[in-house]
């Protein structure tokens, strides 16, 4: 008869314990998967981004510095660039205005209809810009609701510049709201209300209190704000006209050039957008650094 034979108290004690292996992390992986996950990233981005970029600045100056230069001094350029920045520098402070005034209301104040007015303000998000230009057509066009009394009075909303930067209040109005309300709502009111109980005003406590608090991320929303605004197409297009020297923005005399096989022009117009979006782009990395640490510290002293 077989007997097995047990480990006694001596030889398990003398038995070398075996060490535990480390757990593994959650969002670790190996090597070789993350070098693929870099790899794709990488190759996406050169694809889709830096590789159409370098393609608008090779055929901008493809043939020659002279015939940019032309392109971008000729006078239909020359109205559309000036149309483009006046859009911009015209609904960029409105937006302003409006961001801080429904953040303000929306993050530091309980009101019947709250809700609805942060549905309103993400409402250029989920709308067509197509769909909001022919709003603003159906309501101030000739055959609009006050199209018969601008026309009475000599006024001209559809086809000009005032219906131009009312497309582009409309498409931009979000970006500044958006980009307060979070971080209002995570400051709290203790500030607001430790400088009420030390006697400060209403314009006291938000030009030392509130403003000092938001600036940041309120420069962050300037900046996407403007960016929005200069590229904007689809509902500039609809309100435009496309009246050559008068209502073409920037995005609209590259369309007319290009489809007039004007390349060289166009692509000249293109890579002066272009750098207006890249230097755009670096202050935007710049400023959302700092919101980046606001918010940080905010949590912080939250916790």
């Amino acid at each position: 008869m077989n007997t097995i034979a047990l480990p006694n108290d001596a030889d398990t004690a003398a038995a070398p314990a075996r060490p535990l292996a480390a757990p593994r992390s959650a969002t670790s992986e190996a090597p070789w998967v993350r070098r693929l996950l870099i790899g794709m990233a990488l190759a996406f981005l050169t694809l889709f981004l830096f590789v159409p970029l370098v393609a608008v600045f090779f055929e901008a100056f493809k043939k020659g510095w002279d015939v940019y230069l032309a392109a971008i001094v000729e006078p239909d350029a020359r109205s559309a660039i000036l149309l483009t920045l006046t859009a911009a520098a015209i609904s960029v402070p409105m937006n302003l205005v409006f961001g801080i005034s429904a953040a303000w209301a929306i993050a530091k104040f309980d009101f019947r209809g709250k809700n609805l007015l942060l549905t309103l303000i993400d409402l250029p998000v989920s709308v067509s810009p197509v769909i909001a230009g022919l709003i603003y057509v159906l309501v101030f066009g000739l055959q609009g609701w006050f199209g018969s009394w601008l026309q009475d009075h000599d006024l001209k909303v559809i086809f000009a510049v005032p219906g131009i930067v009312l497309a582009t209040v409309f498409i931009t109005f979000p970006f500044v709201a958006r980009e307060l309300i979070p971080l209002m709502q995570a400051q709290g009111q203790e500030q607001e209300e430790a400088a009420r109980v030390l006697g400060a005003s209403g314009w006291q406590m938000f030009w030392r209190v509130t403003l000092p608090n938001v600036k940041w991320a309120l420069l962050y929303g300037v900046i996407l704000c403007n960016a929005r605004a200069m590229g904007e197409f689809g509902a500039v297009s609809v309100v435009s006209g496309h009246i050559r020297g008068q209502t073409n923005t920037m995005p609209l005399h590259i369309e007319i050039l290009y489809n007039e096989y004007q390349f060289a022009a166009a692509f000249a117009v293109a890579s002066l957008l272009a750098l207006l979006a890249l230097v755009t782009l670096g202050l935007k990395y710049l400023v959302e650094q700092r919101v980046k640490g606001q918010k940080r510290a905010v949590g912080d002293r939250s916790e």
